[in-house]
């Protein structure tokens, strides 16, 4: 079988460790990486031994598909011209900036015939995984929160779509009901983007999910999330991959704490992005369908606007005197 030649466009943070995971793969060549930053672009293809090419386009005609790891408001103009050669392309989350130009990706990716992945990584986490694979959970509460130090990277975009959209985006996939109503508060620290937010999602089935996300924390990093449904309730970590589920039975009448069953499920570690690259290139080989769709990307992205838009909405307190 011949191997699949892959492309990386923008070799940042998250780009060149799709470089070298594409690289690494044996039913994959990485045939070459675009960045418009010369040096950075120049020092990711020399470790791995491929062409750098000065404009993303130059890949066409060199590859089977793309990885598009540019920053966010670049993502549809970067994707455009192999979508609409009907070549597989693997974008990075959120799918694009605005969702007139989400609507415009799936349409083109769509009317092509293209593969279309978006990178909800979260999505490829072990635990989440499990979730999805062995319990029958139906949600009536869900609580996250991911809070982490300034990043210093994707400053072109807020906490909302730069970490709360991965929560977003899970949630949305654990609840299978309409969203009903959105509340949301936030505001800049350190940019003048919003960096700190909370956001209180309702569904027309009575679930309701509060997710926090914040990047100025002092501390380190925390990524978790619990699900409850009656007498019962799961906790993912992501950072460290674990799972534990939460569950009442007899005890002492005198301690209701004694009622509570702790189950710790195994999990074997891996690297979630490693898993949703082998997942997009056997997407390519079999031309099936992905896992993360160019439409649960745009409708991870349609609640994060309306997360801003609640956000934009909310009095400060230098407002109201």
């Amino acid at each position: 079988m011949n191997r699949i030649r892959v492309g990386v466009i923008g070799v940042g943070h998250l780009g060149r460790e799709h470089a070298r995971i594409y690289a690494a793969l044996p039913d994959c060549v990485l045939t070459g990486v675009a960045d418009i930053h010369e040096g950075r672009g120049r020092d990711i293809a020399t470790r791995h031994g491929v062409p750098l090419f000065a404009r993303p386009e130059d890949l066409l005609g060199q590859v089977d598909a793309v990885s598009v790891a540019v920053p966010t408001r670049a993502h549809f103009e970067v994707a455009k011209p192999f979508l609409e050669r009907g070549i597989p392309c693997l974008v990075e989350k959120p799918i694009t900036a605005t969702i007139e130009e989400a609507d415009a990706m799936v349409a083109l990716a769509r009317s092509r015939g293209a593969i279309l992945q978006i990178g909800h990584v979260e999505r490829f986490n072990p635990a989440v995984q499990a979730y999805f694979r062995d319990f029958r959970i139906v949600p009536r509460f869900i609580e996250a929160q991911r809070i982490s130090p300034y990043p210093f990277r994707s400053t072109d975009v807020g906490v909302v779509l730069d970490l709360m959209i991965h929560d977003l985006d899970i949630v949305l996939s654990f609840v299978r009901s309409p969203l009903a109503r959105v509340s949301a508060v936030g505001l800049p620290v350190l940019s003048n983007k919003v960096d700190i937010a909370n956001a209180r999602l309702e569904f027309e089935n009575g679930a309701v999910a509060n997710l926090t996300a914040s990047r100025v924390s002092l501390g380190d990093a925390v990524r978790k999330i619990k699900i409850f449904q009656h007498e019962s309730y799961i906790s993912i970590d992501y950072q460290a991959q674990k799972m534990a589920v939460f569950t009442l039975g007899p005890g002492d009448p005198l301690n209701p704490m004694s009622r509570i069953r702790v189950e710790e499920v195994s999990l074997d570690r891996q690297d979630a992005l490693a898993e949703e690259i082998r997942s997009f290139v056997d997407c390519v080989r079999t031309r099936s369908a992905p896992p993360v769709s160019g439409e649960e990307g745009r409708r991870a992205l349609a609640v994060a606007l309306q997360v801003l838009e609640r956000i934009e909405r909310t009095p400060r307190p230098e407002d109201l005197y």
